[in-house]
């Protein structure tokens, strides 16, 4: 974020190539957006995708550039190769990336659990991009979005435990998800049958669960299995206690949580604050007055996660817990953004820069 910003320009002038796998989906088409705006020339940008938009055209920076297929390409010559496709995808073709020389930034799910395989999110554990990996897990959308809203209370304060509820966007579930809300939000204001096809449920008008499996044994679903392994591996803290509860919303952009952390110092009001907006890549909403805080449009487009209804939790108060160390949050952020693009782009700047820094040593 703010502190990789002064970095750009060493990369522009260091002449990276950079390759975008995925480059026709949402994640792709918004690396390529914040690439350009970090005026990355399109002479340094190579488009990866399936075979079947090999051959078509992107515009960036100014210039069309042809999409070449992923199954026959090399990665000769790329510095850093953003994958944002499957996790097959990531496994079939990361590893020949890595061979051909580039460093590798994966969405996918296909490493992060690997314990040899950094899970990054720069503001927590960019640290462990100083050893030069190869090969980097971008973590998912809804714990990146997390962590790094209480990641400057985990540094003051100190966290024992979370409840966070999750009101995730159609795009999260990609094109097809932005489609079937249109599609759905068009019949109900003609009075046609809303029928769903890509999810199990009617999103237009509705909220469901997460359309992530379901263990049978446990209940958990997908979404929120991601949030609680992703989240002890990043924090190094395989004991955390936290419980997540993942909603999917008509909302097109944007994700939106409901947090509940339990710290292991108490903190006032005043401290929380302080911290909070100490920390780079927040911006705290919160007018009480005005009744203004985190929404998803406000947060659409923006690289900040927005933090708002800052305030103790209302059930501690004269109950079993210290009121100061039981608070409650409010936080929307551009999953597309920060949740996944702006991450992977942020991991690669830091990891370039890493590789100057050994260079020169």
């Amino acid at each position: 974020m703010r502190d990789d910003e002064p970095f750009c320009q060493s990369v522009q002038s260091e002449d990276h190539t950079w390759a975008v796998v995925g480059a026709t989906g949402l994640v792709g088409r918004e690396v390529l957006s914040i690439l350009e705006e970090r005026g990355v020339s399109a002479g340094r940008v190579r488009l990866l995708a399936s075979e079947r938009s090999a051959g078509k055209v992107m515009r960036f920076a100014g210039e069309e550039i042809v999409i070449e297929s992923v199954e026959g390409a090399s990665f000769a010559g790329v510095d850093a190769a953003i994958f944002c496709a499957s996790a097959e995808v990531a496994r079939t073709y990361a590893p020949r990336a890595i061979e051909d020389g580039a460093l590798v930034i994966d969405n996918s799910s296909a490493f992060r659990l690997d314990k040899d395989v950094p899970l990054v999110v720069p503001e927590i554990n960019g640290h462990l991009l100083k050893d030069g990996p190869r090969l980097v897990a971008n973590p998912n959308c809804s714990t990146i979005i997390l962590l790094a809203a209480l990641e400057p209370l985990r540094q003051w304060f100190g966290i024992s435990g979370i409840t966070v509820a999750t009101y995730q966007a159609m795009s999260g579930a990609g094109q097809r998800g932005l489609e079937e809300l249109a599609a759905q939000t068009r019949a109900r204001a003609t009075g046609e049958p809303v029928m769903p096809a890509y999810f199990a449920e009617p999103c237009a008008g509705n909220v469901f669960s997460h359309d992530s499996e379901v263990e049978a044994e446990t209940g958990v679903n997908g979404e929120e299995r991601k949030i609680i392994a992703e989240s002890r591996k990043i924090w190094e803290d395989e004991h955390l206690r936290i419980s997540p509860t993942c909603i999917r919303v008509p909302v097109e952009r944007a994700h939106t949580q409901a947090i509940t952390v339990e710290l292991r110092a108490p903190a006032k009001e005043s401290k929380l604050r302080d911290a909070l907006a100490s920390a780079p890549g927040l911006a705290i909403v919160d007018d009480r007055a005005a009744n203004s805080f985190p929404t998803p449009l406000k947060a659409t487009g923006q690289d900040d996660i927005f933090v708002g209804r800052i305030r103790r939790d209302p059930g501690s108060v004269g109950g079993q817990y210290d009121h100061d160390l039981r608070w409650c949050l409010l936080v929307s952020a551009d999953q597309l953004r920060k949740g996944a693009a702006l991450n992977a782009v942020q991991i690669a700047l830091q990891a370039l820069r890493a590789q100057v820094s050994r260079a020169l040593l």
